[in-house]
């Protein structure tokens, strides 16, 4: 019997019930799969997809979300259904939900992270964390968890998605369904979890300072309209400038960078505006008084902090073979590398961990905490790797 294993399944089937149980039948590899995550399609009938799985699995814990695209170790795909088994004796898990996240976001995080209590207190742990993109600032559930795990356990994860029509997202925790939930596995290892972080966004002209924001919505920059400062500091095409589906099209890549005690500025995914009183809408908090950058990447930048990412990720493995990868991968950072380009950025972290299996999928935002408080990222790759 295997120490550990990882497998993954995908299946595209229309038949919601049907792709979630060949998916599930691909992943089960063995018969002491000890947690399945699951990535899918928001268009789904997301009861009769776990039914599927659940029936295969005879109800191994179960975690997972809707998604703006899946990513398996054959590609990227839309309109499909990823599960990824874990297994063996050489791993332990404990899940947890909290539900009702946008009223309490802090104390959801709490709540989730009170899995690492239940957990065997192994020589490697992580914290995976599936959350509802849309509930409000990001960065609260993290500061929550952070507050009840502390520094000794990595956070990682993603913001669930709904193909970018900004909606409703799901997450899903055993048979079932939720909205406005956060869910969350704690994962103990016999052998190490690497987790690398990179973005490949670069800033465009001098930083403006932000005189006006409350939580994750900007209202002015240097005491002008953010709107009309990311207008006009863009050049924002026509369209852009009135039509909001188009608008979120064009800020989808271009980013604003945040100050932080780093090398490069924090991502913040302009997640839309308010043409009436010339705002800005972000995933996540973008603190008043500090400095912000317009930002920018091409397919070039992006593909090289896909290498610099695996590469973090799998230097912690200490060098032992991985098992598996998990990707985390931004819906922006898809925007700019376009259909080919995904499939270029997929093939690259196989590449890194010949013969492993990769799952992942594009997200509304991303989680890594290996150090500090901070955690919460956007247009940015986390990758997840396990020896």
């Amino acid at each position: 019997m295997d120490a550990r294993w990882m497998a993954v399944g995908s299946s595209n089937d229309s038949d919601s019930y049907a792709a979630g149980w060949a998916a599930a039948d691909a992943a089960l590899t063995h018969d002491d799969a000890r947690l399945l995550v699951v990535f899918c399609a928001h268009t789904y009938d997301l009861n009769r997809l776990l039914g599927g799985i659940n029936e295969r699995s005879g109800g191994v814990p179960l975690i997972g979300c809707s998604t703006a695209g899946e990513i398996a170790t054959d590609g990227p795909e839309d309109t499909s259904v990823v599960v990824t088994a874990l297994g063996g004796p050489g791993f332990s898990v404990a899940t947890r939900l909290a539900t009702g996240a946008a009223d309490r976001l802090r104390g959801a995080g709490e709540e989730v992270a009170g899995a690492v209590a239940e957990v065997d207190n192994r020589a490697h742990r992580v914290l995976l964390l599936l959350t509802d993109g849309l509930a409000g600032d990001q960065q609260e559930i993290v500061r929550g968890a952070f507050g009840v795990v502390g520094a000794a356990v990595p956070l990682v994860g993603g913001c669930a998605g709904d193909a970018l029509e900004m909606q409703q997202t799901y997450q899903l925790y055993g048979d079932q369904v939720l909205t406005n939930a956060v869910v969350a596995a704690a994962l103990g290892s016999d052998a190490p979890l690497g987790i690398g972080v990179r973005h490949g966004w670069r800033t465009v002209g001098e930083p403006v300072l932000v005189t006006r924001s409350k939580n994750n919505r900007v209202f002015t920059l240097d005491d002008q309209p953010a709107l009309d400062v990311y207008l006009d500091r863009l050049g924002v095409p026509a369209d852009a400038r009135t039509t909001p589906a188009a608008f979120t099209r064009f800020a989808q890549v271009h980013p604003l960078g945040i100050s932080r005690r780093s090398t490069e500025p924090h991502v913040r995914f302009v997640g839309g505006a308010n043409f009436e009183e010339r705002s800005l809408a972000c995933i996540a908090e973008v603190p008043e008084g500090g400095l912000a950058w317009f930002m920018e990447g091409d397919e070039a930048s992006v593909l090289e902090a896909t290498d610099a990412a695996c590469d973090e990720a799998l230097e912690t493995l200490a060098g032992e073979p991985p098992l598996g990868v998990i990707a985390f991968d931004c819906i922006a950072r898809r925007g700019v590398l376009g259909e080919t380009g995904i499939r270029h950025e997929v093939d690259r972290i196989t590449a890194h961990a010949p013969g492993a299996p990769v799952a992942g999928f594009y997200t509304y935002g991303e989680i890594a905490r290996t150090r500090g408080v901070s955690g919460f990222h956007n247009q940015t790759l986390v990758v997840l790797a396990l020896a």
